[in-house]
């Protein structure tokens, strides 16, 4: 798409086309050295830039007339559309062809399967920010991670309207569009800027995560809610974020974005400020100055709850 085109698309609110030659170009051979060359976890890794992108096609060439589009609620104010489920089933598709064998947890086909401790397993979510996708809000993303006898290995978070590409292998740091990336070196509250995302399918956690609000909104340069979990990993990863934190997230919500946060150098646990595992859960995370603040601040939250 010429650059004029791109402009004129943004400003509709609808994302630039993806362009099918990126993903062959994302992880072309200077990365994969770069990734430890045809490693098995470089591997893993291209297969989910593959599949990240395939999805991504489907994506934006449904955003072009989202009025047409057939979409449920699957619960209050928890919605999934035809989109969702096409770009599932491309990224088992293209995962099949690459990486044959290893089994996909994703959002809407297999969300009750247990995440095998075993083997290889990718966990997708196939259109991370659905509600913004059906309202034309320009912040949803295809996340992917792949696990390996149940440790991350590999993530993938591919930002459709931006067409920025976030990636991390084990070992080897995170990247954006393949050029590394940190986690912010900030280290005062009152200058850092906190992601979070609202308990809107667990309406039990609505009261603790507003007690949880006051302190922060008080004590920081602001609080921003985009709708994506997959996206403000990515934030904090590449240091938009200082710190972002969650009640309640899906396992495909966070997967990805766990791998890049902490190969981005942050610090990923649960409100017990253990390491996060990929589950259902609640997740702090940030640079390691920002993530003990915000977890203080949400542990004394949270006592101040059991004892009133």
């Amino acid at each position: 798409m010429a650059s004029d085109e791109r402009r004129d698309a943004s400003a509709r609110g609808q994302p630039a086309a993806t362009d099918p030659s990126r993903a062959a170009r994302a992880v072309e051979p200077r990365l994969l050295e770069q990734y430890g060359g045809e490693s098995a976890d470089a591997l893993l890794l291209r297969a989910a830039v593959e599949a990240a992108y395939a999805a991504a096609q489907i994506i934006t060439t449904s955003a072009a007339d989202i009025t047409t589009l057939a979409w449920q609620e699957k619960s209050p104010s928890d919605f999934v559309s035809d989109v969702d489920r096409a770009s599932e089933e491309i990224i088992a598709v293209t995962l099949e062809k690459l990486a044959p064998g290893a089994r996909l947890i994703g959002e809407e086909a297999s969300p009750d399967l247990e995440i095998a401790r075993e083997g290889t397993v990718f966990v997708a979510d196939p259109l991370d920010g659905t509600t913004n996708f059906l309202h034309g809000f320009p912040a949803y993303a295809v996340s992917i991670a792949a696990m390996v006898d149940g440790e991350l290995r590999a993530a993938v978070v591919l930002d459709v309207t931006r067409d920025e590409l976030f990636t991390a292998t084990l070992g080897t740091g995170a990247q954006l569009n393949g050029a590394p990336i940190s986690v912010s070196k900030l280290r005062e509250p009152s200058r850092a800027l906190i992601g979070t995302g609202f308990p809107f399918k667990h309406r039990d956690l609505i009261a603790p995560y507003i007690r949880q609000l006051p302190g922060v909104m008080a004590s920081t340069a602001g609080i921003r809610r985009a709708g994506s979990a997959a996206l403000d990993l990515a934030a904090v990863a590449c240091g938009r974020f200082d710190a972002f934190w969650e009640l309640m997230l899906a396992p495909w919500d966070m997967a990805a974005g766990m791998l890049l946060v902490r190969e981005a150098g942050g610090v990923v646990t649960g409100v017990d400020g253990a390491p996060s595992r990929v589950a259902h859960g609640a997740l702090v995370c940030g640079n390691p100055a920002m993530h003990r603040w915000l977890l203080d601040h949400i542990t004394t939250s949270t006592q101040r709850d059991t004892d009133s």
